[in-house]
Parts: C-alpha cells; structure tokens; sequence
C-alpha cells in the first residue's frame, strides 16, 4: 500500500511539475458587431460555444489578451463604428 502511495504522490508532484512548466496558451479575442446595431462586444474564442444570437459578423482580428481587444475597441469606437 506504502508503495501505491508514494507512486501517485511522484506521479502527482511530476504531472503539476510539467503543468507548471509549459507555456499557457492564451485564447484570442475578437470583437463582434451584432447586426441592426452598432453595439460591438468583445468575444473570448476560449468559450467552446458561438454568440447567440447568430446575428453578428467579427469586426476585429484576433487579439492575444483582453486589454488590446479594448483598445482596438476604443480605437472603432473614436471612428464610429462600435457605439458602445
């Protein structure tokens, strides 16, 4: 039983090693424009599911962290193209 033990706790130890040592894969953000509307929202491309509705269309390139998703909102926001 000891042996058992001792091999899921160095099984453990190694597997929260390797987690800690690889890099994170962030998830892109994107910005959405929902259609009959100039309402633009930020997207996380992380979330396994689609917008719902399905009455937008993407208005941005995907971008690697949610600060320079606002601030490529910010940015179609001073040219008029997201209202909010």
């Amino acid at each position: 039983m000891r042996r058992v033990f001792a091999l899921c706790a160095a099984s453990s130890l190694a597997l929260s090693a390797l987690a800690l040592t690889s890099p994170a894969q962030a998830a892109p953000f994107h910005l959405i424009k929902w259609s009959g509307n100039s309402l633009c929202q930020i997207w996380d491309d992380g979330v396994p599911t689609k917008p719902m509705p399905a009455n937008y269309r993407a208005v941005s390139k995907p971008v690697p962290t949610f600060d320079a998703a606002l601030a490529v909102k910010a940015g179609l926001m001073k040219k008029g193209v997201c209202k909010m």
